[in-house]
């Protein structure tokens, strides 16, 4: 694919955004100042300051003379690369690469994207309509590499595009300045005369070398071409993700439904052909007021059942606010995992199991409907008090590494912390007659134990426990103990467990 770059270059960054926040200062001269080696110089000047002859470096005292009506804003440390960053994070509703070139500018790397806005002219000049109806003064270029796009962005004045291939006659006419150098390189070529990149281009790259260094060279084959130039991007791209412009806004559901489906329809035949399925997918939704919104969903086994997917986003679709409409989907999917050859026959119409895909579909349903901390397995574990022998699975594929205990009754429900309850009985050993629970008092109709366990004194210390079975007149069945030997005057009881 050939490789298409856009430089955005924004001539008044922060003085723009100074404007926008307050509107008076449109008609104004103002710049934005800092302490710098013990004076106040400026840092950024409006377009009106500007046209009077303010420029950035010059001394604020200096400037006040010469513009008396001149407002002085005390710069913002950190502002330009917040604003970039925002800017870009903006500009992924068009490409998914975006990097920021400071002090005032964005890097797209946007091959492949031009066609889905009707071609590379109605691509730019779109990006620089809505940037600048933001109230931006940008200025764009695209060209086959990131040093020809940045040159014709702040030093071309022909054309913004670049014709493939045609970056070394669009650097021709231009000055030094436009290959980015350093102002020491900049200076010395000045002095030898050479003001344009055509009157040193065709010299000896030896030549070159020697008296201008190799920053120098790797500026020039940048913007050649000759050499690649990497982009620290604001966002990574996730390595499985799909993406889906809009030719117009959508706002209904059945649109969204249709966009939902065909972004997962592409992304799980990726993922079968290379034997992966989604844990993890996160829909993004681009709003035509700039706004970027988002869903997410999960999942037990990995999956690539595009049609088990869409159940899951379809229960999500009510939190996707479409507001004017939107104009960008974004499928990714950041946590994949190998699928399983048993997970091939995910429709058998056998016995359910936890091995069976059916199982983890239903999972998955109810995970993302009702939440994932809703659903709970549990596992046993080799420990003798009773809320202790139990731990939480992490997944279904966990496996147990020891048998649950089946030679004494055990309750369905256990409580995470026993709860007092008041308890009649007779003599020591002898079960309850009844018990008080949340102010409703129990008589029990039948009861066996009791069941002694002794505390984990490697653990903890503390009495052991004496637990019995019991059955009210309701037929309800319960888990009750004494805590330590019997006592007439300070015997503990509590209820620790529910039977089915």
């Amino acid at each position: 694919m050939q490789k298409r770059f856009v430089s955005i270059w924004f001539r008044h960054l922060t003085t723009d955004w100074l404007t926008l926040r307050r509107p008076e200062l449109k008609l104004m001269p103002f710049v934005f100042a800092a302490p710098i080696r013990g004076r106040m110089l400026i840092t950024a000047a409006n377009l009106l300051a500007e046209q009077q002859g303010i420029g950035v470096g010059m001394a604020a005292a200096d400037a006040k003379a010469i513009v008396p009506s001149l407002e002085v804003v005390d710069d913002i440390p950190g502002k330009a690369a917040k604003l970039l960053e925002a800017l870009g994070e903006w500009c992924i509703r068009y490409t998914p690469l975006v990097a920021v070139d400071l002090p005032n500018g964005l890097i797209l790397d946007v091959s492949g994207c031009a066609h889905l806005w009707g071609g590379e002219r109605a691509y730019l000049g779109a990006i620089i309509k809505i940037l600048r109806s933001k109230g931006y003064d940008a200025r764009g270029a695209m060209a086959d590499t990131v040093g020809t796009a940045w040159a014709i962005a702040r030093f071309g004045k022909v054309k913004p595009i670049i014709e493939p291939g045609g970056q070394t006659e669009a650097l021709l006419p231009l000055p030094p300045a436009a290959l980015r150098l350093e102002p020491l390189i900049l200076e010395r070529l000045q002095k030898l005369g050479l003001y344009t990149i055509s009157n040193f281009i065709g010299l000896g790259r030896s030549a070159l070398r020697r008296r201008f260094g190799e920053d120098f060279l790797l500026r020039l084959n940048q913007a050649l071409g000759n050499e690649d130039e990497p982009l620290q991007l604001i966002q990574p791209v996730e390595p499985y993700q799909e993406r889906l412009p809009c030719l117009e806004p959508i706002r209904t559901v059945p649109a969204i439904e249709i966009a939902i489906k065909k972004l997962l329809e592409s992304l799980c035949f990726r993922l079968h052909g290379e034997g992966k399925g989604i844990r993890t997918a996160i829909l993004e939704y681009y709003r035509i007021d700039g706004e970027i919104g988002s869903v997410s969903i999960g999942t037990n086994r990995a999956s690539y059942h595009a049609g088990h997917l869409f159940k899951l986003f379809e229960l999500n679709i009510a939190k996707i606010e479409p507001a004017l409409g939107i104009e960008l989907f974004v499928l990714k999917a950041p946590k994949v995992d190998d699928v399983e050859p048993g997970q091939e026959a995910i429709w058998s119409p056998e016995g359910c199991g936890l091995e069976d895909a059916g199982l983890a579909e239903l999972l998955d349903r109810l995970a993302n409907k009702v939440g994932a901390d809703c659903i709970r397995r549990y596992l046993p574990q080799e420990r003798y008090w009773p809320e202790r022998s139990i731990k939480l699975a992490h997944s279904l594929q966990e496996k147990k590494t020891t048998a649950w205990r089946m030679d004494r009754p055990r309750p369905s429900l256990l409580l995470a912390q026993p709860e007092r309850i008041e308890v009649t009985a007779p003599v020591p050993d002898y079960p309850p007659i009844l018990f008080r629970y949340k102010n409703v008092v129990h008589y029990i109709k039948k009861a066996d134990g009791p069941e002694r366990i002794e505390q984990e004194w490697w653990i903890e210390t503390g009495e052991h426990r004496d637990y019995y079975y019991v059955e009210d007149e309701a037929g309800q069945r319960y888990w009750l103990f004494r805590s330590g030997h019997y006592d007439v005057e300070s015997s503990k009881w509590f209820i620790h467990g529910f039977f089915a």
